[in-house]
């Protein structure tokens, strides 16, 4: 691990995974501060989930193990609101908070991603699960099936956390997911949350129900 200078943060409700994308409407005066700021450096900043309380005013209680994105669009809304793409970039561990001068920061350790050894094939097998459950729920609700390629061109640790971005997760789950070092192990955990999900569906369709889904 390696410690880094201290990082702009944007708690959320909200877990983002390396190399996912994610969008942010960004209102609050604090985060038009940060994301000038953001923009006049690197283009980096963290996000981490708020483990309680709310995302507006300050005040909650954070996770200490986010991701490190990067800016990736920014479109000005008027009256300093702007919609933000942000891209997933790797892991970070909070060392500490510092003070919120306007906006959270803290003094963060980047989070070395071990190697995916060996997990071609759990890789393949969860990536099917993930897919069949996509297709359940585009039956049930607004949410599109997965495409064949969508891991084209990834390697095999890139393909790991879009399958975890790409899947049908409550927060808490996708949190531990982001807190899991192994690339196989948070693969074969993710393939559980999953069929778990898909067996849910099932057993609810089947009684007539209406399922309630993360």
């Amino acid at each position: 691990m390696e410690t880094t200078a201290a990082l702009p943060m944007f708690p959320l409700s909200a877990v983002v995974f390396p190399h996912a994308r994610f969008p942010l409407h960004v209102f609050e005066l604090r985060y038009q501060q940060l994301l000038r700021d953001v923009q006049a450096g690197d283009g980096t900043f963290g996000i981490c989930l708020i483990a309680r309380g709310s995302e507006v005013g300050g005040g909650d209680e954070r996770v200490t193990v986010g991701t490190r994105v990067r800016l990736e669009h920014v479109e000005a809304l008027g009256d300093g609101r702007s919609l933000v793409v942000a891209a997933g970039i790797d892991r970070i561990l909070v060392e500490r908070w510092l003070p919120d001068d306007p906006y959270p920061r803290a003094a963060v350790q980047t989070l070395v991603e071990p190697p995916c050894v060996n997990c071609d094939e759990t890789l393949a097998e969860t990536f099917k699960v993930v897919r069949q459950a996509r297709a359940l729920l585009s039956e049930v609700r607004d949410a599109p099936p997965l495409e064949r390629d969508v891991l084209d061109g990834r390697t095999a640790a890139e393909a790991s956390w879009l399958l975890c971005a790409l899947s049908p997760l409550g927060l808490y789950d996708a949190q531990k997911l982001l807190e899991t070092d192994d690339p196989g192990r948070r693969l074969r955990r993710l393939q559980k949350l999953v069929e778990e999900v898909a067996e849910l569906t099932h057993s609810l369709l089947a009684g007539g129900g209406e399922p309630t889904l993360p």
